[in-house]
Formats: structure tokens, sequence, C-alpha cells
């Protein structure tokens, strides 16, 4: 099955085995599209050295961006370096005078982070963004932080990659006199490949999720030398080592959620938690269409991680009643494959999917074209065995020369296992469909941006936003002594009254754990699990009332806007503002 089309006007890409290098077939492609654009630019042309300068700091901006990989769930990652060039220092590394990346969802921005640490020495400066910034909270917190600095020149590396968003935040800055130079468009040099790939490999779910309307998936496996995944027993603990599978956790732990099938589930049972990461745990989702699973596995256990069973509908129904009694989410479908789940992922906002799953259900993802890239880890053993279980299984092909390549391959020892990565599908680059100055990006295209009742909400890989307690927007509302309190968003307001009005210290000191919360994930985070842990502490009584929510819009302007929300107390009254 050939892959899907991309959705927003990206070129599709080219079959694996005819892919072209990833970089220089982006850096081709924007040059044949900006042409004309770069040609009346600058009458200046940059130097080899400014070029290269340019291309180093960018790069940084790409790894300061990945800095909250593992720690939250996953999102679209914005890294900003600011550097002033010195007369007498060589290195850029050095020009350097703040930086900062967006931690998660509903915490201040990357370029008020690093505006903030460079103070007035970023006056006159050049700030590098690996990513345009795409900010859907109503606001332009990026572009007035770095105007308010004194920043006069920004570097780009990638156009967001969604419409609604992309070229937004360029033409502001620029209307504001600053000179915004795009990779690939303004700067055109073979010394920006590197940098350019940095950019995209940091946000290849963004990119994945923006072109196909699937999240980015990863198949994952360890192998033996001889191409096995487990005995013939099925018995597999363990094909890789310890290392290897420390490294199976950060992957889990840049996942939204890890997708196993029954027999995973039958043979292994595993946990599939991120065991190196103190933060995010992805959701855990098991495919069974018949629903023949274990009454007892550890994947029922929902105090460390939630879990999903997605099956075929009508299955096994009694069965479903007793994993809901164990709190685990039963989803059925009309018919059960990976194209499937994967727009049900999509429809629930995830970014990436981590497949840890056996050959049969691995070669049925590659099949519906889901699985955007494979890392395998490889261990210096052989099983053998004519009935061991292969990583892929029955594809359809019978010549070599129907196989499927991978592109932009990479080799790693992990002690004494190899890991082996590469894309089945080239990142997609959305970037050279450039909107004209005169053109007004919108949610949607028979509505006006600016109408007082749309405001967008948390997620700005959802075209019309999410309306979430996730939302970057302060409330002012009581808190445990009835004193009025600006809590940082809804979610870190909701998960406290959980604890509020209990006689308790240690109820007590919840509250005040999840008012220091650094986002309203890790808010949401620390009020499930002690939850969990200690439902003597929740209050009882759910309570529904509408209340008066005050934002800011792009606008400027103050809008009241009616909002229900569901708040958790002891007792009448209902705090609203």
């Amino acid at each position: 099955m050939p892959p899907p089309q991309p959705l927003l006007g990206g070129a599709a890409p080219a079959p694996a085995r005819a892919a072209p290098s990833l970089l220089h077939l982006l850096l081709d492609t924007r040059h044949r599209v900006t042409t004309a654009r770069a040609a009346a630019a600058s009458s200046v042309p940059a130097s080899h050295s400014s070029h290269a300068n340019d291309a180093l700091l960018l790069r940084r901006a790409a790894d300061v961006a990945d800095r909250s990989a593992g720690l939250t769930s996953p999102h679209p990652n914005f890294g900003c370096v600011i550097a002033r060039p010195q007369l007498n220092i060589d290195s850029a590394d050095s020009w350097v005078v703040g930086e900062g990346f967006l931690y998660a969802q509903g915490t201040p921005c990357a370029e008020l982070l690093a505006a903030q640490e460079a103070g007035e020495h970023a006056r006159g400066g050049t700030a590098y963004l690996n990513l345009e910034p795409g900010d859907c909270f109503g606001d332009n917190t990026a572009v007035g932080s770095l105007v308010q600095v004194g920043i006069t020149r920004v570097v780009v590396g990638l156009r967001h990659p969604l419409k609604h968003l992309r070229g937004k935040a360029i033409q502001a800055l620029r209307s504001e006199g600053i000179q915004v130079d795009v990779v690939g468009e303004d700067l055109q040099s073979k010394l920006f490949e590197e940098a350019l790939k940095s950019c995209l490999t940091v946000n290849a779910p963004l990119l994945y999720r923006a072109a196909f309307h699937v999240p980015f998936s990863i198949l994952k496996y360890a192998m033996t030398a001889d191409g096995k995944i487990a005995a013939s027993s099925g018995h597999a603990s363990w094909v890789s080592g310890k290392a290897s599978r420390g490294r199976v956790s950060e992957l889990r732990g840049r996942s939204d959620a890890v997708i196993v099938g029954g027999n995973t589930v039958r043979f292994d049972d595993p946990r599939l938690t991120a065991r190196h990461v103190k933060g995010h745990v992805p959701v855990r989702i098991v495919m069974s269409q018949s629903l023949n699973l274990p009454e007892e596995a550890n994947l029922w256990n929902v105090n460390d991680a939630y879990t999903i069973v997605a099956t075929q509908r009508g299955a096994r129904r009694d069965f479903q009643k007793k994993l809901a009694m164990k709190g685990v989410e039963v989803v059925e479908f009309d018919m059960l494959n990976p194209r499937n789940v994967m727009s049900y992922c999509y429809d629930r906002g995830y970014l990436a999917v981590l497949w840890e799953c056996g050959g049969t259900l691995a070669a049925s993802a590659i099949s519906a074209s889901v699985i955007h890239k494979v890392c395998a880890f490889w261990a210096l053993k052989i099983i053998g065995g004519s009935n061991a279980p292969t990583p892929v299984g029955e594809l359809g092909m019978n010549q070599m020369t129907q196989a499927i390549n991978l592109i932009d391959v990479s080799y790693e020892q992990i002690d004494r296992d190899m890991l082996m990565s590469g894309f089945i599908e080239t990142i997609p680059d959305l970037s050279p469909i450039i909107p004209s100055v005169e053109e007004i990006p919108s949610v949607d295209p028979e509505v006006s941006p600016y109408e007082a009742n749309i405001i967008s909400f948390y997620k700005t890989w959802d075209i019309f936003g999410a309306f979430s307690n996730f939302s970057p927007h302060p409330i002012h509302m009581p808190d445990e002594n009835g004193d009025y309190f600006t809590w940082p968003t809804v979610e870190h307001y909701y998960q406290a009254h959980k604890f509020v009005g209990v006689d308790n210290p240690q109820a007590r000191d919840i509250v005040q754990e999840i008012k220091l919360a650094k986002s309203p994930e890790e808010a949401a985070r620390i009020g499930r699990t002690r939850q969990k842990g200690f439902p003597e502490l929740v209050c009882l009584i759910i309570v529904f009332r509408p209340v008066q929510w005050q934002f800011s819009t792009g606008l400027g302007s103050f809008l009241n806007q009616t909002v229900c929300i569901w708040v958790r107390c002891v007792g009448l009254p209902v705090y609203a503002v």
C-alpha cells in the first residue's frame, strides 16, 4: 500500500528505495520555491564564516529544544538561543547570552525564557529558533519577548508546519522591523544541512502528524544476530542487554503511547513503563481482536500507567466489564486494524507512538503505512530455531527488489549491542508552501480568526485548539485558606481542590506540592498519583458550575467567556471568578 499523501500541501515523499538524501532533497525543494524571494532578500551576501556560525547556533537551538524529552508528554519542541557576536571571541558558542525551551504544554515559551536569561545583553543580538513560534493561546508572547529585549535579527530553521500558524510569527517579526532569515529561503548554503536535519528530527512527530494525520510511529524490536526476537518456545527475557533496555525506556518516555498485541501480553506480561524516567509515563495500548487475554496481567495495574485495550466490537463483553472494574479503558472498533487505531490516537491528540509488538502486528502496521521509523537493537548472540519468531511477519513480498529500504540510517554501539535506526518515510518538510504577505491564516476558511468567540486552547497541533484545563491561562481563585490565589492553570486548581478542606497535614502538603508544579501536566500527575495512593484524603463531592473566565486574545483585548469546569470540593459555595 502506498503511503498517504500529505494533507497540508507538502510534496509527497518519494518511495524509500528511490529517495535521495533527506537534506539535499529539502534544500533543493526550498531553493526552487524561494529563488525569487532569496534574490531580493539582501544585496550583501553573508560570508562563509557567518553562515558557519549561524548553522552552529541554530543546531544548538534544536538541541536545546529537545531538553524536555522524556520528562513531559510529547509536544512541539521549541528552542531559542540568543547570541551577540563579540569581536575578540571567535567561538560562536561563547556568544550565547540566553537560551530557553518549552518545557511542557502550558508553560512559558522558549523565547520568553531565553529573553529573560539574556536580559540587557540581548539588545542588538540574534535569536536562533529551530521552529517558527506557533502560539495557539491567544497572545503573541514569543514575538513580543524578542521585540521587547531589542533583538534585531532572527534565524528560523523551519516554518511552522501547521497551515493555520505557518508564516504568522515570521510576518509579525518582520512587521516589527526585525530581520528574519529562514534556512533554505534567505539562507542557502550546504553549511546548514546538519542544522536543518536537527531541526527536522527534533520535531519529527509534529511534522508527520501534520502531513499524514496520524501520530509519528516508531517500530522498536530487539533481535539476536540470527534475526530472532525470542526462542522457539516464546521465551524472550532478555534478547538485549541492560543498557539497551535503558534506551528503550527513554524511547517510551518520548512517546504518548506504547502499543503491543495480545501475544506480547500472554507470553511476556510486560509493564511497559518508562522505568528510568521520573516524569512522563506513556499510555499503554493493547490491540486484541478476540480479547483472548489473561485475567491477571501487569498491564491491568493502572496505578503506574493508564491502559487502553482496543478490540473488535462485541468481543467478550463479560471480560470487558472485568477490565473496566480494574480501571482499564476498553475501546471497541468496527474494524480493528493499525490504521484505525492510529486515527483514534490522532483524535486523542497523540504526537508519538512506540510499537513494541510481535512480528504479525508489526507487519500489519508496516503494510498499513503507519510506521515511519524503525529502531532495531541487535544482540551478539545466536538462538536458532526454524519456528523462532522474527521481528516482522509476512508482508507479501516475493522478490528482494520489493524490500523496503530504510533511509537516513544511523548506528550506535550500546554496550555489547548495536542500535540501528532508520526512516521508512522521509521526514515531511511542509515549509516550502509559503503564505503570501496578503494571506491571513485562519483556523477555518469560512470564519475570520478575529471573531470574538474563537479562542484556541492547549494543543498547537490541533487546528481548532482543545478546550483544556492545561491551557496556560492563570485564574484567580481561592486556595485552601480561602484567600484568592493566582493558579497557573485550571488543572492546578482542579487537582489541588481534590484535597482542599481535608483536616490532615498530608493533604495540605499535597496541595502545596500541586501549587508548585512546573506545568499543568505535572500538577495532573501529582494529583492523580496522590489520589490513587491516598484515596482517604480526597473529598468526594463533585459540583458542576459555570465559571466566568478571563482571557487575553491576540488583539490585546480581554474577553469574559462562560465555560464549565468540573470542580471537586468539600462543600458549597463553589468559588467563581
